[in-house]
């Protein structure tokens, strides 16, 4: 797996979240990942305004888009995936545990649309799954611990992480969603670190820590082991303490209820009410 993809990256100022176009320069098929819908919550509206600027350089290169994938049931933005299989074609791709975020947050929404067996995406992942984008191999690793359904995408030298790292002067991803687990998490962590130390590593999003000028969202698998301020130098259960510790002061994300809803759809809106308008629910007291 040596060969090299072309990576394009935009990153979405107002959820920290990097859509990202990867494309093999041999046969000009590519995959879109982690593709954010523009919401303005205050207004209660979709946009897909920054699908747009990925499908333009698509179609100005001319390239065939042949995935789009989701590393997980994002709670921080709304998945743009339907949105891009509707005007593409293209199918939908996701770790095959989907179906534990559906049922857990299905329940949770009433969601009778919803059933859980990931039937509205195109394609579930098992972990070691392995399938081509043109003349690269693309290896699907089981990350889970943020989540339980949390896939990483190796393809090529490079690897497409999600959640599961951030930059190293960020850390790694909270553990506190339902079904997410920092031991899990940390064992999931270890499985991408035994990647070549050259391996380039994506991560999902970047929040600018203090002391950085500016945003950053590719690093390598040595500089994760080396200089990660979360792993380096702890055991397993020096992290599982500071995970957990560290979760318990943190908020849910602005999002997190109208992303779910949308995402466990792979990112269509739920069905229309008999007037033909549709809605998102807030569940009261319930997270």
């Amino acid at each position: 797996m040596s060969a090299s993809p072309t990576v394009d990256a935009f990153f979405d100022a107002a959820t920290h979240t990097v859509t990202y176009l990867v494309a093999d320069p041999v046969t000009g098929q590519a995959a879109i990942i982690d593709p954010v819908l523009d919401f303005d919550p205050a207004a209660a509206r979709t946009s897909s305004a920054g699908l747009e600027k990925v499908l333009d350089v698509v179609r100005d290169r001319g390239l065939s888009l042949t995935h789009v994938l989701d590393t997980h049931a994002h709670a921080d933005h709304l998945s743009g995936a339907d949105e891009i299989r509707t005007r593409t074609g293209a199918p939908i791709g996701i770790g095959a545990k989907i179906t534990r975020v559906q049922k857990t947050f299905g329940d949770l929404f009433e969601a009778g649309d919803v059933t859980p067996d990931g039937a509205v995406f195109d394609q579930l992942y098992e972990d070691g799954d392995r399938f081509m984008l043109g003349s690269i191999a693309v290896e699907v690793l089981h990350t889970p611990g943020h989540t339980p359904a949390c896939v990483s995408y190796r393809i090529g030298e490079a690897v497409f992480v999600g959640d599961t790292l951030f930059m190293p002067d960020y850390g790694t991803a909270r553990c506190d969603f339902p079904g997410g687990d920092a031991r899990t998490l940390w064992r999931s962590i270890q499985k991408i670190l035994a990647l070549p130390d050259d391996t380039r590593v994506f991560v999902g999003h970047d929040y600018l820590p203090e002391g950085r000028a500016d945003f950053r969202w590719e690093t390598t698998v040595g500089e994760q082991k080396r200089a990660n301020i979360h792993i380096a130098g702890r055991s397993e259960a020096d992290y599982v303490a500071m995970r957990e510790a560290r979760d318990a002061t943190l908020k849910p994300p602005q999002l997190i209820l109208p992303s779910l809803q949308m995402n466990i759809r792979a990112g269509a809106l739920p069905p229309p009410e008999a007037s033909g308008r549709r809605f998102l629910k807030t569940p009261l007291n319930a997270i």
